[in-house]
């Protein structure tokens, strides 16, 4: 294999920064994770490189099962024999791993949001081209931008899309059988968050008033 290349050297003196000081001050700590995870929750969150989801949580190793895609979504139940990443990670994390709670986190200036907003309001036709990954995994907010799109203004359209993008994929995951037999009899909780990133905020939703609110 010859277009595999030496990782650069920032990280590299990173990582040895890492193994001299946390990883030596935790020895024990690190081998005892070694020997198997038991998170509390999953966390579905976007691919984006501002949200740090462990920080903002003040999470440790071990604590959290992450999964990240493009804008935090979660596809709808289909069992096709196709290899789906996403839907694998839910199943792991609810019959394997048998978190106790599944949260999925969106936050502000996404842009993969922002990606099905231009493709479904007709000004990014090359998300249209079946060729678009991109464009194809933002088909699940489709729904999403149905329930927005007569907010006339085009930047609280796609705030309010970004909201939405929470919502679909928790409407999606009560679409696996496993996820609703565990919601069912009280052994998993689902919980929506928005993470706006400027002013280090989480809003969370609440199925009583049917919005997101600080927490």
């Amino acid at each position: 294999m010859k277009f595999a290349r030496p990782l650069p050297n920032y990280l590299v003196q990173r990582y040895h920064g890492w193994k001299a000081t946390t990883y030596a001050e935790n020895q024990a700590w690190y081998r005892r994770l070694a020997e198997g995870q038991h998170p509390r929750a999953m966390v579905i969150s976007c691919c984006d490189s501002r949200v740090h989801v462990t920080s903002v949580f003040g999470a440790d190793q071990g604590e959290f099962f992450l999964h990240r895609n493009i804008a935090n979504l979660v596809p709808p139940y289909v069992s096709d024999g196709a290899q789906h990443g996403t839907s694998a990670a839910v199943e792991y994390a609810v019959t394997a791993l048998k978190v106790a709670h599944v949260i999925v986190l969106g936050h502000s200036s996404c842009g993969g949001v922002k990606g099905c907003h231009d493709m479904c309001s007709g000004i990014a036709p090359e998300l249209e081209e079946k060729s678009s990954f991109v464009g194809r995994w933002m088909d699940i907010l489709r729904p999403g931008y149905e329930r927005v799109k007569d907010i006339k203004d085009p930047v609280e359209r796609t705030a309010a899309l970004e909201k939405e993008a929470v919502l679909v994929s928790l409407e999606n995951l009560m679409t696996f059988p496993f996820v609703k037999s565990a919601v069912d009899s009280g052994h998993l909780t689902l919980h929506g968050l928005w993470h706006d990133i400027g002013e280090g905020g989480i809003e969370q939703y609440s199925c009583d008033t049917k919005t997101f609110s600080p927490i």
